[in-house]
Protein backbone atom coordinates (compact mmCIF):
# COMPACT_ATOMS: atom_id res chain seq x y z
CA UNK A 1 0.00 0.00 0.00
CA UNK A 2 2.01 3.17 -1.13
CA UNK A 3 -0.30 5.41 1.33
CA UNK A 4 1.86 3.46 4.62
CA UNK A 5 5.14 4.94 2.54
CA UNK A 6 4.06 8.20 2.40
CA UNK A 7 5.12 10.25 5.49
CA UNK A 8 5.57 13.80 4.08
CA UNK A 9 5.16 15.36 0.75
CA UNK A 10 8.50 14.19 -0.21
CA UNK A 11 7.39 10.59 -0.51
CA UNK A 12 4.63 11.50 -2.81
CA UNK A 13 7.14 12.99 -5.33
CA UNK A 14 8.80 9.55 -5.48
CA UNK A 15 6.05 7.58 -7.16
CA UNK A 16 5.67 7.54 -10.47
CA UNK A 17 2.56 8.46 -12.97
CA UNK A 18 0.82 5.09 -12.89
CA UNK A 19 1.50 4.69 -9.09
CA UNK A 20 0.08 7.91 -7.82
CA UNK A 21 -3.25 7.00 -9.75
CA UNK A 22 -2.74 3.69 -7.59
CA UNK A 23 -2.11 6.06 -4.91
CA UNK A 24 -5.82 7.81 -5.29
CA UNK A 25 -7.89 4.85 -5.33
CA UNK A 26 -6.20 3.78 -1.96
CA UNK A 27 -6.92 7.21 -0.56
CA UNK A 28 -10.90 6.95 -1.15
CA UNK A 29 -10.69 3.46 -0.22
CA UNK A 30 -9.22 5.10 3.63
CA UNK A 31 -11.66 7.91 2.84
CA UNK A 32 -14.54 5.42 2.84
CA UNK A 33 -13.51 3.04 5.39
CA UNK A 34 -13.62 6.24 7.89
CA UNK A 35 -16.01 8.45 6.96
CA UNK A 36 -18.31 5.46 7.17
CA UNK A 37 -17.44 4.66 10.50
CA UNK A 38 -16.90 8.05 11.66
CA UNK A 39 -18.96 10.95 9.51
CA UNK A 40 -17.56 13.81 7.78
CA UNK A 41 -17.32 15.94 4.68
CA UNK A 42 -17.54 13.18 1.92
CA UNK A 43 -18.15 14.12 -1.27
CA UNK A 44 -15.47 17.48 -1.40
CA UNK A 45 -12.73 14.70 -0.49
CA UNK A 46 -13.46 12.45 -2.80
CA UNK A 47 -13.42 14.68 -5.51
CA UNK A 48 -10.41 16.72 -5.10
CA UNK A 49 -8.28 13.63 -4.25
CA UNK A 50 -5.75 13.74 -7.78
CA UNK A 51 -5.53 17.44 -7.45
CA UNK A 52 -4.34 17.38 -3.71
CA UNK A 53 -1.92 14.79 -5.05
CA UNK A 54 -0.45 16.84 -7.79
CA UNK A 55 -0.33 19.65 -5.67
CA UNK A 56 2.09 17.78 -2.98
CA UNK A 57 3.76 15.98 -5.90
CA UNK A 58 4.90 20.01 -7.67
CA UNK A 59 5.23 22.19 -4.88
CA UNK A 60 7.09 22.16 -1.69
CA UNK A 61 5.05 22.37 1.32
CA UNK A 62 5.12 24.19 3.87
CA UNK A 63 7.70 25.93 2.25
CA UNK A 64 5.00 26.85 -0.52
CA UNK A 65 1.81 27.52 1.15
CA UNK A 66 -1.37 25.81 0.51
CA UNK A 67 -4.13 27.67 2.08
CA UNK A 68 -7.39 25.55 1.35
CA UNK A 69 -11.17 27.18 1.72
CA UNK A 70 -13.67 26.22 4.31
CA UNK A 71 -11.20 23.29 4.58
CA UNK A 72 -14.23 20.34 3.30
CA UNK A 73 -11.90 19.16 0.63
CA UNK A 74 -8.48 18.89 3.66
CA UNK A 75 -8.86 15.36 4.98
CA UNK A 76 -6.20 13.83 1.59
CA UNK A 77 -3.82 16.91 2.34
CA UNK A 78 -3.57 15.90 6.11
CA UNK A 79 -3.12 12.50 4.77
CA UNK A 80 -0.24 13.28 3.02
CA UNK A 81 1.28 15.89 5.33
CA UNK A 82 2.14 12.98 8.03
CA UNK A 83 -1.11 12.41 9.35
CA UNK A 84 -2.52 9.53 7.56
CA UNK A 85 -2.52 7.16 10.78
CA UNK A 86 -5.50 9.28 12.06
CA UNK A 87 -7.10 8.03 8.90
CA UNK A 88 -5.36 4.15 8.52
CA UNK A 89 -6.40 3.71 12.32
CA UNK A 90 -9.68 3.52 13.81
CA UNK A 91 -8.39 4.14 17.44
CA UNK A 92 -7.03 7.53 16.08
CA UNK A 93 -9.50 8.93 13.88
CA UNK A 94 -10.50 11.97 16.59
CA UNK A 95 -6.79 12.73 16.40
CA UNK A 96 -7.43 15.28 13.83
CA UNK A 97 -9.79 18.07 12.97
CA UNK A 98 -11.78 17.89 10.21
CA UNK A 99 -10.54 21.62 9.20
CA UNK A 100 -6.88 22.56 8.73
CA UNK A 101 -5.43 23.46 12.02
CA UNK A 102 -2.01 24.73 12.48
CA UNK A 103 -1.57 23.17 15.48
CA UNK A 104 -1.68 19.91 13.94
CA UNK A 105 1.14 20.68 11.71
CA UNK A 106 3.35 22.66 10.07
CA UNK A 107 1.70 22.12 6.31
CA UNK A 108 -1.51 24.05 7.88
CA UNK A 109 -1.47 27.80 7.90
CA UNK A 110 -5.18 29.01 9.48
CA UNK A 111 -7.66 27.33 11.41
CA UNK A 112 -10.61 27.48 8.73
CA UNK A 113 -14.29 26.59 8.65
CA UNK A 114 -16.13 29.06 6.90
CA UNK A 115 -16.40 29.72 3.10
CA UNK A 116 -14.87 32.43 0.89
CA UNK A 117 -11.41 33.28 2.93
CA UNK A 118 -8.29 31.33 1.35
CA UNK A 119 -7.84 34.15 -1.36
CA UNK A 120 -8.06 36.84 1.20
CA UNK A 121 -5.93 34.95 3.72
CA UNK A 122 -3.08 33.11 0.97
CA UNK A 123 -2.77 36.69 -0.72
CA UNK A 124 -1.90 37.90 3.03
CA UNK A 125 0.74 35.45 3.02
CA UNK A 126 1.66 36.32 -0.65
CA UNK A 127 2.15 40.25 0.69
CA UNK A 128 3.59 39.14 3.75
CA UNK A 129 6.26 37.31 1.44
CA UNK A 130 6.94 40.04 -0.66
CA UNK A 131 7.60 42.65 2.15
CA UNK A 132 10.28 40.19 3.28
CA UNK A 133 11.97 39.25 0.30
CA UNK A 134 10.16 36.06 -0.14
CA UNK A 135 10.20 33.66 -3.33
CA UNK A 136 8.14 30.26 -1.94
CA UNK A 137 4.95 29.93 -4.16
CA UNK A 138 1.47 30.65 -2.72
CA UNK A 139 -1.36 28.94 -3.10
CA UNK A 140 -5.13 29.80 -2.53
CA UNK A 141 -7.89 26.54 -2.63
CA UNK A 142 -11.46 27.63 -3.10
CA UNK A 143 -14.31 25.45 -4.40
CA UNK A 144 -16.80 27.09 -6.57
CA UNK A 145 -19.73 27.18 -4.52
CA UNK A 146 -17.44 29.35 -2.03
CA UNK A 147 -16.78 31.93 -5.29
CA UNK A 148 -20.14 33.14 -4.15
CA UNK A 149 -19.12 34.82 -1.11
CA UNK A 150 -18.06 38.36 -0.68
CA UNK A 151 -15.00 37.87 0.26
CA UNK A 152 -14.34 35.68 -2.26
CA UNK A 153 -14.76 38.67 -4.44
CA UNK A 154 -12.94 41.25 -2.14
CA UNK A 155 -9.92 38.64 -2.52
CA UNK A 156 -9.64 38.00 -6.24
CA UNK A 157 -10.48 41.99 -6.82
CA UNK A 158 -7.24 42.77 -4.12
CA UNK A 159 -4.74 39.40 -6.02
CA UNK A 160 -4.85 41.37 -9.23
CA UNK A 161 -2.77 44.22 -7.38
CA UNK A 162 -0.07 41.90 -5.93
CA UNK A 163 1.52 41.75 -9.40
CA UNK A 164 3.68 38.31 -7.29
CA UNK A 165 3.17 34.54 -7.27
CA UNK A 166 -0.13 34.05 -6.25
CA UNK A 167 -1.73 30.79 -7.61
CA UNK A 168 -5.32 30.28 -7.52
CA UNK A 169 -6.84 26.85 -7.81
CA UNK A 170 -10.47 27.11 -8.02
CA UNK A 171 -12.24 23.47 -7.49
CA UNK A 172 -15.22 23.45 -9.93
CA UNK A 173 -17.25 20.59 -8.78
CA UNK A 174 -20.88 22.51 -10.09
CA UNK A 175 -21.53 22.23 -6.37
CA UNK A 176 -22.12 24.50 -3.42
CA UNK A 177 -23.51 22.30 -0.77
CA UNK A 178 -27.06 22.17 -2.96
CA UNK A 179 -26.65 23.44 -6.27
CA UNK A 180 -25.31 26.62 -7.01
CA UNK A 181 -26.70 30.36 -7.49
CA UNK A 182 -26.25 33.07 -9.20
CA UNK A 183 -24.99 34.31 -12.20
CA UNK A 184 -21.51 34.06 -11.86
CA UNK A 185 -21.87 30.50 -12.69
CA UNK A 186 -22.94 30.75 -15.78
CA UNK A 187 -19.80 32.30 -16.86
CA UNK A 188 -17.87 28.93 -15.24
CA UNK A 189 -20.08 26.72 -17.07
CA UNK A 190 -19.66 28.76 -20.11
CA UNK A 191 -15.59 28.47 -19.78
CA UNK A 192 -16.36 24.95 -19.15
CA UNK A 193 -17.98 24.15 -22.42
CA UNK A 194 -15.41 26.33 -24.37
CA UNK A 195 -12.33 24.48 -22.66
CA UNK A 196 -11.33 27.66 -20.65
CA UNK A 197 -11.17 29.64 -24.31
CA UNK A 198 -14.67 31.75 -23.39
CA UNK A 199 -13.84 35.19 -24.57
CA UNK A 200 -16.11 36.35 -21.24
CA UNK A 201 -13.84 35.34 -18.43
CA UNK A 202 -14.68 36.31 -14.56
CA UNK A 203 -11.53 35.64 -13.58
CA UNK A 204 -9.46 37.30 -16.28
CA UNK A 205 -12.01 40.38 -15.96
CA UNK A 206 -10.80 40.73 -12.11
CA UNK A 207 -7.14 40.94 -13.58
CA UNK A 208 -5.87 38.05 -13.13
CA UNK A 209 -4.33 35.41 -15.55
CA UNK A 210 -5.70 32.34 -16.39
CA UNK A 211 -5.68 28.57 -17.08
CA UNK A 212 -7.88 25.88 -17.83
CA UNK A 213 -8.01 21.88 -16.90
CA UNK A 214 -11.03 19.87 -18.01
CA UNK A 215 -10.13 16.54 -16.34
CA UNK A 216 -9.54 17.85 -12.64
CA UNK A 217 -9.43 14.49 -11.77
CA UNK A 218 -6.27 13.65 -13.79
CA UNK A 219 -3.52 13.46 -11.81
CA UNK A 220 -1.12 13.98 -15.11
CA UNK A 221 -2.81 16.53 -16.27
CA UNK A 222 -2.91 18.26 -13.15
CA UNK A 223 0.89 18.25 -12.71
CA UNK A 224 1.32 19.32 -15.79
CA UNK A 225 -1.46 22.21 -15.10
CA UNK A 226 0.59 23.11 -11.55
CA UNK A 227 4.40 22.34 -13.18
CA UNK A 228 3.25 25.42 -15.63
CA UNK A 229 2.40 27.87 -13.35
CA UNK A 230 4.81 26.75 -10.49
CA UNK A 231 7.22 29.78 -9.73
CA UNK A 232 4.92 32.07 -11.96
CA UNK A 233 5.56 36.22 -11.27
CA UNK A 234 1.88 37.33 -11.26
CA UNK A 235 -1.09 36.15 -9.85
CA UNK A 236 -3.06 33.23 -11.74
CA UNK A 237 -6.17 31.22 -12.00
CA UNK A 238 -5.97 27.24 -12.87
CA UNK A 239 -9.48 27.01 -13.39
CA UNK A 240 -9.97 22.59 -12.70
CA UNK A 241 -13.44 20.47 -13.61
CA UNK A 242 -13.94 18.12 -10.69
CA UNK A 243 -16.60 15.68 -9.79
CA UNK A 244 -17.84 16.08 -6.76
CA UNK A 245 -17.93 12.32 -5.02
CA UNK A 246 -15.82 11.42 -7.11
CA UNK A 247 -15.44 7.42 -7.10
CA UNK A 248 -18.45 6.55 -4.63
CA UNK A 249 -21.28 6.01 -6.98
CA UNK A 250 -23.92 7.10 -4.29
CA UNK A 251 -21.82 10.66 -3.84
CA UNK A 252 -21.29 11.20 -7.46
CA UNK A 253 -25.36 10.73 -8.17
CA UNK A 254 -26.83 12.56 -5.07
CA UNK A 255 -23.75 15.00 -4.39
CA UNK A 256 -26.30 17.46 -2.12
CA UNK A 257 -26.95 14.28 0.09
CA UNK A 258 -23.12 13.30 0.14
CA UNK A 259 -21.61 16.39 0.95
CA UNK A 260 -21.35 15.99 4.53
CA UNK A 261 -22.35 12.06 6.18
CA UNK A 262 -23.17 10.84 9.22
CA UNK A 263 -21.86 7.39 9.71
CA UNK A 264 -23.45 5.06 7.13
CA UNK A 265 -23.34 0.97 6.31
CA UNK A 266 -21.73 1.63 2.87
CA UNK A 267 -22.66 -2.02 1.94
CA UNK A 268 -26.40 -1.35 2.27
CA UNK A 269 -26.02 2.80 0.77
CA UNK A 270 -24.58 0.90 -2.54
CA UNK A 271 -27.83 -1.62 -2.30
CA UNK A 272 -30.14 1.17 -2.02
CA UNK A 273 -28.43 2.86 -5.01
CA UNK A 274 -28.86 -0.75 -6.83
CA UNK A 275 -32.70 -0.41 -6.10
CA UNK A 276 -33.12 2.96 -7.04
CA UNK A 277 -31.34 2.62 -10.46
CA UNK A 278 -34.09 -0.78 -11.34
CA UNK A 279 -36.12 1.36 -10.47
CA UNK A 280 -37.97 -0.37 -6.83
CA UNK A 281 -39.58 2.16 -4.87
CA UNK A 282 -37.44 3.39 -2.20
CA UNK A 283 -39.59 2.84 1.61
CA UNK A 284 -39.29 6.35 3.97
CA UNK A 285 -38.81 5.17 7.45
CA UNK A 286 -42.25 6.62 9.32
CA UNK A 287 -41.02 6.07 12.94
CA UNK A 288 -38.61 9.13 12.30
CA UNK A 289 -38.72 11.85 15.28
CA UNK A 290 -40.05 15.19 14.42
CA UNK A 291 -37.46 17.94 13.53
CA UNK A 292 -37.58 21.60 13.46
CA UNK A 293 -36.20 21.64 9.80
CA UNK A 294 -38.59 19.51 8.80
CA UNK A 295 -41.85 20.97 10.23
CA UNK A 296 -40.77 24.69 9.41
CA UNK A 297 -40.27 23.90 5.95
CA UNK A 298 -44.00 22.39 6.47
CA UNK A 299 -45.56 25.19 7.38
CA UNK A 300 -43.77 27.75 4.99
CA UNK A 301 -44.69 25.81 1.90
CA UNK A 302 -48.28 25.93 3.41
CA UNK A 303 -48.41 29.78 4.01
CA UNK A 304 -46.97 30.27 0.55
CA UNK A 305 -49.74 28.55 -0.74
CA UNK A 306 -52.14 31.33 1.20
CA UNK A 307 -49.97 34.26 0.58
CA UNK A 308 -47.98 35.18 -2.57
CA UNK A 309 -45.77 37.50 -0.44
CA UNK A 310 -44.39 35.10 1.91
CA UNK A 311 -40.68 34.20 0.31
CA UNK A 312 -38.01 31.43 2.23
CA UNK A 313 -34.09 32.71 2.15
CA UNK A 314 -31.39 30.56 2.12
CA UNK A 315 -27.69 30.84 1.92
CA UNK A 316 -26.29 27.96 0.28
CA UNK A 317 -27.91 25.74 3.33
CA UNK A 318 -31.24 24.97 1.87
CA UNK A 319 -32.39 22.23 4.53
CA UNK A 320 -31.36 24.03 7.50
CA UNK A 321 -35.19 24.56 7.52
CA UNK A 322 -36.05 21.79 5.71
CA UNK A 323 -36.25 22.62 2.46
CA UNK A 324 -34.99 19.31 0.39
CA UNK A 325 -35.05 19.88 -3.07
CA UNK A 326 -38.15 18.19 -3.63
CA UNK A 327 -39.53 21.12 -1.02
CA UNK A 328 -37.87 23.62 -3.51
CA UNK A 329 -39.49 22.67 -6.68
CA UNK A 330 -42.79 22.99 -4.89
CA UNK A 331 -42.08 26.38 -3.41
CA UNK A 332 -40.75 27.50 -6.68
CA UNK A 333 -40.23 31.36 -7.06
CA UNK A 334 -40.75 31.51 -3.10
CA UNK A 335 -37.75 30.03 -1.83
CA UNK A 336 -34.32 31.58 -2.99
CA UNK A 337 -31.07 30.59 -2.26
CA UNK A 338 -28.43 33.03 -2.57
CA UNK A 339 -25.66 30.73 -2.39
CA UNK A 340 -22.84 31.64 0.09
CA UNK A 341 -24.06 34.67 0.95
CA UNK A 342 -24.73 35.08 4.36
CA UNK A 343 -24.82 38.73 4.02
CA UNK A 344 -26.78 39.51 0.83
CA UNK A 345 -29.35 37.16 2.64
CA UNK A 346 -29.70 39.55 5.30
CA UNK A 347 -30.08 42.31 3.22
CA UNK A 348 -32.35 40.84 0.43
CA UNK A 349 -34.60 40.08 2.95
CA UNK A 350 -34.66 43.62 4.41
CA UNK A 351 -34.87 44.70 0.62
CA UNK A 352 -38.39 42.73 0.73
CA UNK A 353 -39.61 43.36 3.47
CA UNK A 354 -39.70 46.97 2.83
CA UNK A 355 -41.33 46.29 -0.53
CA UNK A 356 -44.06 44.46 1.37
CA UNK A 357 -43.03 40.81 1.26
CA UNK A 358 -42.85 38.73 4.05
CA UNK A 359 -39.27 36.72 3.96
CA UNK A 360 -38.10 33.92 6.26
CA UNK A 361 -34.42 33.71 5.88
CA UNK A 362 -33.22 30.81 7.68
CA UNK A 363 -29.68 29.84 8.72
CA UNK A 364 -27.24 28.65 11.39
CA UNK A 365 -26.30 30.23 14.08
CA UNK A 366 -22.40 29.83 13.45
CA UNK A 367 -23.06 31.68 10.22
CA UNK A 368 -25.62 34.13 11.39
CA UNK A 369 -22.28 35.99 12.73
CA UNK A 370 -21.04 36.90 9.12
CA UNK A 371 -23.65 39.06 8.65
CA UNK A 372 -23.20 41.66 11.49
CA UNK A 373 -23.40 45.02 9.31
CA UNK A 374 -26.27 43.74 7.50
CA UNK A 375 -28.53 43.39 10.17
CA UNK A 376 -27.51 46.18 11.74
CA UNK A 377 -27.36 48.54 8.95
CA UNK A 378 -29.55 47.42 6.33
CA UNK A 379 -31.95 45.70 8.42
CA UNK A 380 -32.36 46.93 11.72
CA UNK A 381 -31.63 50.81 11.58
CA UNK A 382 -34.17 50.36 8.64
CA UNK A 383 -36.47 48.79 10.70
CA UNK A 384 -38.02 46.32 8.14
CA UNK A 385 -40.04 43.75 9.59
CA UNK A 386 -37.95 40.34 8.01
CA UNK A 387 -37.86 37.29 9.77
CA UNK A 388 -35.12 35.49 10.52
CA UNK A 389 -34.59 32.03 12.02
CA UNK A 390 -31.38 30.95 13.79
CA UNK A 391 -31.22 27.42 14.22
CA UNK A 392 -28.63 25.53 16.38
CA UNK A 393 -27.91 27.71 18.22
CA UNK A 394 -27.01 26.00 21.29
CA UNK A 395 -23.85 24.71 23.24
CA UNK A 396 -25.00 21.19 22.08
CA UNK A 397 -24.92 22.08 18.63
CA UNK A 398 -21.98 21.67 16.44
CA UNK A 399 -18.89 21.80 18.28
CA UNK A 400 -15.72 22.39 15.68
CA UNK A 401 -14.07 25.50 16.80
CA UNK A 402 -15.37 26.97 13.59
CA UNK A 403 -18.82 25.84 14.05
CA UNK A 404 -19.54 26.15 17.64
CA UNK A 405 -23.16 27.73 17.81
CA UNK A 406 -23.30 29.92 21.37
CA UNK A 407 -22.32 33.23 20.24
CA UNK A 408 -25.33 34.62 18.57
CA UNK A 409 -27.03 35.95 21.45
CA UNK A 410 -24.84 38.65 22.07
CA UNK A 411 -24.19 39.47 18.68
CA UNK A 412 -28.26 39.58 17.49
CA UNK A 413 -29.88 40.39 20.83
CA UNK A 414 -27.79 43.61 20.94
CA UNK A 415 -28.90 45.14 18.13
CA UNK A 416 -31.49 48.17 18.57
CA UNK A 417 -35.39 47.44 16.68
CA UNK A 418 -34.39 43.90 16.58
CA UNK A 419 -36.80 41.43 18.46
CA UNK A 420 -35.05 38.18 19.42
CA UNK A 421 -37.54 35.22 20.55
CA UNK A 422 -36.54 31.91 22.12
CA UNK A 423 -39.79 29.54 22.51
CA UNK A 424 -39.48 26.53 24.15
CA UNK A 425 -41.62 24.62 22.63
CA UNK A 426 -42.64 23.59 19.21
CA UNK A 427 -46.42 25.25 19.97
CA UNK A 428 -44.63 28.56 20.98
CA UNK A 429 -42.32 28.34 17.92
CA UNK A 430 -45.16 28.35 15.77
CA UNK A 431 -47.19 30.80 17.25
CA UNK A 432 -43.82 33.77 17.45
CA UNK A 433 -43.21 32.42 14.04
CA UNK A 434 -46.84 32.84 12.90
CA UNK A 435 -46.93 36.13 14.83
CA UNK A 436 -44.18 37.65 13.17
CA UNK A 437 -45.12 36.98 9.91
CA UNK A 438 -48.10 38.54 10.64
CA UNK A 439 -46.93 41.73 12.41
CA UNK A 440 -45.34 44.95 10.63
CA UNK A 441 -43.66 46.45 13.25
CA UNK A 442 -40.40 45.04 13.59
CA UNK A 443 -37.43 42.99 12.07
CA UNK A 444 -37.98 39.26 13.95
CA UNK A 445 -35.51 36.56 15.11
CA UNK A 446 -36.41 33.41 16.29
CA UNK A 447 -33.88 31.27 18.02
CA UNK A 448 -35.14 27.63 16.73
CA UNK A 449 -35.29 25.17 20.08
CA UNK A 450 -32.19 23.22 19.81
CA UNK A 451 -33.10 20.34 22.24
CA UNK A 452 -35.70 18.28 20.76
CA UNK A 453 -38.78 18.89 19.33
CA UNK A 454 -40.84 18.94 22.62
CA UNK A 455 -44.50 19.14 22.30
CA UNK A 456 -46.70 20.96 25.20
CA UNK A 457 -50.29 21.08 26.13
CA UNK A 458 -49.76 24.71 28.22
CA UNK A 459 -51.31 27.60 26.10
CA UNK A 460 -49.29 29.65 24.18
CA UNK A 461 -49.62 33.14 23.49
CA UNK A 462 -50.56 34.21 19.52
CA UNK A 463 -49.74 37.69 19.88
CA UNK A 464 -46.27 39.06 21.32
CA UNK A 465 -46.51 42.77 19.94
CA UNK A 466 -46.25 43.80 23.71
CA UNK A 467 -42.59 43.62 23.86
CA UNK A 468 -40.68 42.29 26.55
CA UNK A 469 -43.49 40.58 28.72
CA UNK A 470 -42.13 37.05 30.57
CA UNK A 471 -44.38 34.31 31.34
CA UNK A 472 -44.29 33.11 34.66
CA UNK A 473 -44.80 29.23 34.43
CA UNK A 474 -45.05 28.77 37.77
CA UNK A 475 -45.39 30.92 40.69
CA UNK A 476 -42.81 30.30 44.05
CA UNK A 477 -40.99 32.38 46.24
CA UNK A 478 -37.55 32.97 47.69
CA UNK A 479 -35.88 31.70 44.49
CA UNK A 480 -36.38 32.75 40.80
CA UNK A 481 -35.62 30.82 37.60
CA UNK A 482 -35.56 32.22 34.50
CA UNK A 483 -35.16 29.45 32.01
CA UNK A 484 -34.34 30.97 28.50
CA UNK A 485 -35.28 29.37 25.13
CA UNK A 486 -33.81 25.16 25.00
CA UNK A 487 -32.43 26.12 28.59
CA UNK A 488 -36.35 26.22 29.99
CA UNK A 489 -36.28 22.82 30.84
CA UNK A 490 -33.27 22.59 32.64
CA UNK A 491 -34.71 24.82 34.53
CA UNK A 492 -37.63 22.80 34.86
CA UNK A 493 -35.34 20.22 36.12
CA UNK A 494 -33.87 22.67 38.51
CA UNK A 495 -36.95 23.14 39.71
CA UNK A 496 -37.89 19.71 40.54
CA UNK A 497 -34.50 19.04 41.83
CA UNK A 498 -35.07 22.30 44.59
CA UNK A 499 -38.35 20.94 45.82
CA UNK A 500 -36.96 17.67 46.15
CA UNK A 501 -33.68 18.39 48.15
CA UNK A 502 -34.84 21.49 49.95
CA UNK A 503 -38.42 22.02 49.89
CA UNK A 504 -37.09 25.05 48.13
CA UNK A 505 -40.54 26.51 46.13
CA UNK A 506 -38.92 28.41 43.09
CA UNK A 507 -40.87 30.28 40.58
CA UNK A 508 -39.69 29.44 37.35
CA UNK A 509 -40.15 32.01 34.13
CA UNK A 510 -40.22 31.76 30.72
CA UNK A 511 -38.25 35.22 29.26
CA UNK A 512 -39.22 34.55 25.72
CA UNK A 513 -37.67 37.79 24.48
CA UNK A 514 -33.86 37.94 24.19
CA UNK A 515 -34.23 41.35 23.42
CA UNK A 516 -35.46 43.12 26.81
CA UNK A 517 -35.98 43.15 30.21
CA UNK A 518 -39.58 42.91 31.97
CA UNK A 519 -39.30 45.79 34.28
CA UNK A 520 -42.82 45.15 36.49
CA UNK A 521 -42.03 41.77 36.42
CA UNK A 522 -38.67 41.37 37.82
CA UNK A 523 -39.31 44.38 39.82
CA UNK A 524 -42.40 42.33 41.44
CA UNK A 525 -39.78 40.04 42.20
CA UNK A 526 -37.87 42.16 44.44
CA UNK A 527 -41.43 41.81 46.93
CA UNK A 528 -40.65 37.96 47.96
CA UNK A 529 -37.21 37.03 46.80
CA UNK A 530 -33.84 37.16 47.43
CA UNK A 531 -32.30 35.43 44.82
CA UNK A 532 -32.53 35.32 40.46
CA UNK A 533 -31.33 32.85 38.28
CA UNK A 534 -30.67 33.13 34.19
CA UNK A 535 -30.14 29.89 32.53
CA UNK A 536 -29.17 30.63 28.73
CA UNK A 537 -27.43 28.14 26.08
CA UNK A 538 -24.81 30.25 24.97
CA UNK A 539 -21.86 32.60 25.97
CA UNK A 540 -22.65 34.61 28.93
CA UNK A 541 -20.69 37.96 28.18
CA UNK A 542 -23.01 40.47 26.76
CA UNK A 543 -26.03 37.88 26.73
CA UNK A 544 -29.23 37.50 28.25
CA UNK A 545 -28.39 36.90 32.23
CA UNK A 546 -25.77 39.88 32.47
CA UNK A 547 -28.82 42.26 30.98
CA UNK A 548 -30.87 40.81 34.30
CA UNK A 549 -28.02 41.56 36.79
CA UNK A 550 -27.27 44.84 34.83
CA UNK A 551 -31.37 45.29 36.18
CA UNK A 552 -30.65 44.34 39.39
CA UNK A 553 -27.19 45.96 39.88
CA UNK A 554 -28.44 48.82 42.55
CA UNK A 555 -30.88 46.38 44.04
CA UNK A 556 -30.11 44.13 46.91
CA UNK A 557 -31.27 40.78 44.51
CA UNK A 558 -28.66 38.69 44.20
CA UNK A 559 -28.32 37.31 40.96
CA UNK A 560 -26.57 33.94 39.36
CA UNK A 561 -25.67 33.65 35.52
CA UNK A 562 -25.14 30.55 34.15
CA UNK A 563 -23.67 30.07 30.76
CA UNK A 564 -20.73 29.09 28.58
CA UNK A 565 -17.35 30.78 29.80
CA UNK A 566 -16.23 33.21 26.73
CA UNK A 567 -13.70 31.03 24.95
CA UNK A 568 -12.92 29.44 21.28
CA UNK A 569 -13.62 25.31 22.49
CA UNK A 570 -12.60 22.72 20.06
CA UNK A 571 -14.34 19.52 19.57
CA UNK A 572 -15.36 19.07 22.89
CA UNK A 573 -17.09 16.29 24.92
CA UNK A 574 -20.73 17.86 26.19
CA UNK A 575 -21.10 15.94 28.59
CA UNK A 576 -17.66 17.28 30.04
CA UNK A 577 -18.33 20.72 28.44
CA UNK A 578 -21.41 21.30 30.74
CA UNK A 579 -19.96 19.78 33.89
CA UNK A 580 -17.03 22.37 33.16
CA UNK A 581 -19.50 25.51 32.70
CA UNK A 582 -21.35 24.50 36.18
CA UNK A 583 -24.15 23.85 33.69
CA UNK A 584 -25.85 20.25 34.88
CA UNK A 585 -29.14 20.65 37.07
CA UNK A 586 -27.69 18.60 39.71
CA UNK A 587 -24.86 21.50 40.20
CA UNK A 588 -26.94 24.35 39.99
CA UNK A 589 -29.37 23.23 42.15
CA UNK A 590 -26.73 22.87 44.68
CA UNK A 591 -25.66 26.11 44.00
CA UNK A 592 -28.87 27.70 44.91
CA UNK A 593 -29.61 25.36 47.92
CA UNK A 594 -26.38 26.48 49.41
CA UNK A 595 -26.88 30.15 48.82
CA UNK A 596 -30.51 29.73 50.24
CA UNK A 597 -28.73 28.17 53.43
CA UNK A 598 -26.96 31.25 54.06
CA UNK A 599 -29.68 33.66 53.48
CA UNK A 600 -31.97 31.72 56.06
Amino acid sequence: MYLETINSPSDVKKLSMKELDVLSGEIRETLLKKLSAHGGHFGPNFGMVEATIALHYVFNSPTDKIVFDVSHQCYVHKMLTGRKEAFLNPSLYDEVSGYTEPHESEHDFFTIGHTSTSVSLASGLAKGRDLQGGTENIIAVIGDGSLSGGEAFEGLDYAAELGSNFIILVNDNQMSIAENHGGLYRNLQALRESNGTCECNFFRAMGLDYTYVADGNNVEALIKAFEAVKDSRHPIVVHINTLKGKGYAPAERHKETWHYCAPFDSESVLKELAQEEAGVPQTTPTDMPEDYADLTAEYLLRKMQEDPRVVGITSGTPTVMGFTPERRTHAGKQFVDVGIAEEHAVALASGIAAAGGKPVYGVYSTFIQRSYDQLSQDLCINNNPAVILVFWGSLTAMNDVTHTCFFDIPLISNIPNMVYLAPTNKEEYFAMLEWSLRQNEHPVSIRVPANGVIASTEPVDTDYSQLNRYKVSHRGSKVAVLGLGSFFQLGQSVCKLLREKANIDATLINPRYITGTDAALLDSLKANHQLVITLEDGVLDGGFGEMIARYYGATDMKVLNYGAKKEFEDRFDITEFLQKNHLTDIQIAEDIIGIYEDYK
